[in-house]
């Protein structure tokens, strides 16, 4: 099946069919006529989104083309993304993706013979006869079955499953006379449009084969040949109207064909293009090493088109509106006013707007002239106006969107350079405000003197070192939690005895350590973030170690990615790494335990830094029974501190994301809910008492069952080569 099949004409040896048997002039005047309207519309389109990519920023993706390319290429050929958690989406869009590719190939090979190779070189150069032809019927017909079968499967998903992320309710209340019907009349055409023109393709066909008397080399055009015996039996034959329904029916298909082509820079259809570019520049590193603001005179953050990337504008058009990242999101499953999903499509409609390109069969549409995405020159606010400052806050930088996101689009990055426009005119909560100040002050978001910082440490019955003085092989990062919650600061205490029991060196920077500024960074304060990182760059250039280790996944994330690029890179790991080691080299001993537990992973540790193993090898050493969360690994469900939600106010919540989460650890049977993180510890301790679970599920963190474990001779877990963490 070719997407312009070929007229009867007559047949003889070569096997192969005629291309335009039986046209005139003006029919073949008009066909060529109207491909260059198709392509010209095509092309004016897609200029007009280029046009307003180049009004983005640089975006220094162009690094390692070759590897980028070939890597990118192969997944996207895959449909790896596609399928990453929806294997059977997955399947069908490889059929669909597949199909579509060869039907488009199938076409130029035809256009290529008869438009450039017959008239160049003359009938006898053709190449589209005898066996070629066969094999490309073949391969043709078979592809177009797969690509109608990936299509059905995906309008029954749609139609009868409608499973949650394709419900395209917003996050929060829309405004009077808001609507997304387009949006779902927009997918229908385009799943419509795609399978009219496979459909129409093997109908002619049929038709063709039945007018051309059913030769027996197309018996190799399964489809057609199948098709025109249904034809011959409802009384069409080539001594009748065989040629008549084969001749509308080839217009029928190639006007569809044209059409599509005309329509896809207006439409979703651009996604087979966009998502290709996004995916090929995608950036899995752009929300770990944030990049820093705008450099304009007059504002922070984004406030106008030309503030964003390029990059950051193709993933506004790279949405496919699946809602993966709509369902993912920890902050729309509590009730917060914030869809990820719906963030980029009110910016992408706010582009459009900006830049008059609209697409005008797939775009939101609001009643209302002067609605909050109106680009209407009176001072609207991109960050406020356009998304509001609630959905802006809501965000927990859990990274869980950009992860699930199968076209490579990087919201988060986004979110923070929004909110750093809030931050540059002081819109924030004021227990925001407060902990900011706190810092800014003291180094810390408790507003204690960062004398007190290591006071957590009068208890212990040693000392431990201060490696601005002296030598240690690993400085401890302890963050602000760890040493100042006094919930916490046992759990510091319990590590120090255990590092200190098995003779490791180690110390810390007392008063010289402060907040190491991943979640200042990810508020939107990068003045406050910049002032951190001079001062611990300081404090780590007067000490003397080896390595960095913390307990803090957010200081991890912010020590190993984002201090290199202000001049302090040094090898930083987080303390269950650390742990792991340890009890590999049998440096730590510890007994079975035998406990019923699940693990809880960070998204700082899991998600940005892809640390999955280690904390799991511990458990595994104590011989820990753990049952996995239904959401563990890089899809780990987030505790809702993260990106300073923990210095804001959280009481409108429907249920907190920590609340969620020990609901989920019920369900399993355990007994605990192991952590390994200090907010973490925080959050789902309190998540416990607030759902009246306190007294059925002990959380724990990893360093508690450690110690607990560590009274046994021998060490429980072999050493295992190649482990990673």
């Amino acid at each position: 099946m070719s997407v312009f099949a070929a007229g009867p004409g007559p047949i003889d040896e070569i096997q192969t069919r005629e291309v335009f048997a039986n046209f005139g002039f003006f029919e073949l005047a008009l066909f060529y006529l109207l491909t260059a309207v198709a392509i010209g519309l095509f092309a004016y389109g897609a200029f007009r989104r280029i046009r307003k990519y180049a009004r983005g920023r640089r975006a220094g993706r162009l690094t390692m083309p070759f590897r980028r390319t070939v890597v990118r290429t192969a997944e996207i050929g895959a449909n790896a993304t596609i399928g990453h958690r929806y294997p059977m989406v997955g399947v069908a869009h490889f059929l669909i993706f597949w199909g579509f590719i060869v039907l488009f190939i199938g076409t130029v090979i035809l256009t290529i013979d008869h438009d450039i190779v017959r008239i160049a070189f003359g009938e006898e150069a053709s190449f589209f006869k005898g066996t070629f032809y066969i094999v490309y019927s073949v391969i043709l017909d078979t592809w177009g079955v797969a690509f109608l079968a990936g299509l059905a499967y995906m309008g029954l998903r749609r139609g009868l499953s409608r499973p949650r992320n394709l419900d395209y309710k917003r996050a929060e209340e829309p405004p009077e006379g808001y609507s997304r019907a387009q949006f779902v009349r927009g997918d229908w055409l385009f799943l419509g449009l795609l399978a009219f023109i496979a459909v129409t393709g093997y109908l002619e066909e049929g038709a063709r084969i039945v007018a051309s008397d059913f030769p027996d080399f197309e018996i190799w055009s399964p489809v057609g040949w199948l098709v025109g015996r249904g034809f011959e039996a409802i009384g069409v034959d080539a001594a009748g109207p065989g040629e008549t329904w084969r001749h509308v029916l080839w217009w029928v298909h190639s006007l569809a064909a044209l059409g599509f082509v005309a329509y896809i820079p207006f439409s979703k259809a651009m996604h087979m293009l966009t998502d290709f570019g996004n995916l090929l520049f995608f950036d899995e590193g752009s929300s770990r090493r944030l990049s820093p603001p705008v450099e304009a005179p007059d504002h922070a953050g984004y406030q106008s088109l030309e503030d964003f990337t390029w990059k950051e504008l193709l993933d506004l058009d790279a949405c496919t509106k699946c809602g993966r990242c709509h369902v993912v999101c920890p902050a729309n499953a509590a009730g917060a006013p914030l869809s990820p999903r719906d963030l980029i499509l009110d910016l992408r409609q706010w582009a459009d707007q900006s830049t008059s390109t609209v697409s005008i069969l797939d775009r939101e549409h609001r009643v209302e002239p002067t609605g909050p995405l109106t680009v209407n020159g009176d001072g609207t606010k991109l960050a406020g106006d356009v998304i509001k400052q609630s959905t802006l806050w809501s965000c927990t930088t859990c990274m869980a969107c950009v992860e699930a996101c199968p076209v490579g689009i990087e919201h988060v990055p986004t979110i923070i350079q929004l909110r750093r426009s809030l931050v540059d005119e002081g819109s924030m909560e004021q227990s925001l405000v407060d902990a900011l100040s706190n810092i800014a002050s003291q180094g810390n978001s408790f507003g204690k003197s960062s004398r007190m910082r290591a006071r957590w440490t009068k208890s212990l019955d040693f000392t431990i070192p201060d490696a601005r003085k002296e030598p240690v092989k690993y400085l401890w990062f302890v963050g602000d939690f760890a040493s100042f919650d006094e919930r916490l600061q046992e759990q510091s205490r319990t590590l120090a005895r255990l590092l200190h029991r098995s003779g490791v060196s180690f110390g810390i920077l007392y008063e010289g350590e402060w907040n190491a500024g991943n979640d200042v960074r990810r508020v939107g304060e990068e003045g406050l973030f910049e002032l951190l990182v001079e001062h611990n760059r300081e404090a780590l250039e007067a000490a003397r170690f080896e390595e960095i280790f913390t307990t803090d996944p957010h200081s991890l994330n912010t020590l190993k990615n984002e201090y290199p690029d202000f001049g302090a890179s040094y090898p930083v790991k987080h303390y269950t790494e650390l742990l792991r080691d340890l009890i590999k080299s049998g440096e730590i001993k510890v007994r079975p335990l035998g406990r019923k537990v699940t693990y809880h992973d960070p998204c700082y540790l899991a998600r940005y830094n892809n640390i999955t193993r280690a904390p799991r090898l511990i458990l595994e050493a104590m011989a820990c029974h753990v049952k996995e969360m239904p959401r563990n690994k890089q899809g780990t469900f987030c505790c809702g501190a993260g990106g300073g939600r923990i210095w804001m106010d959280d009481s409108g919540l429907v249920e907190r994301p920590s609340e969620n989460r020990i609901r989920e650890a019920m369900e399993l049977g355990v007994d605990y809910f192991v952590v390994s993180c200090p907010k973490d510890l925080t959050m789902y301790s309190d998540a416990a008492k607030t759902t009246g679970n306190e007294d059925k599920l002990t959380v724990i963190d990893v360093v508690g069952l450690v110690a607990e474990a560590m009274d046994a001779p021998e060490p429980a877990m072999a050493s295992e080569a190649g482990d990673v963490g």
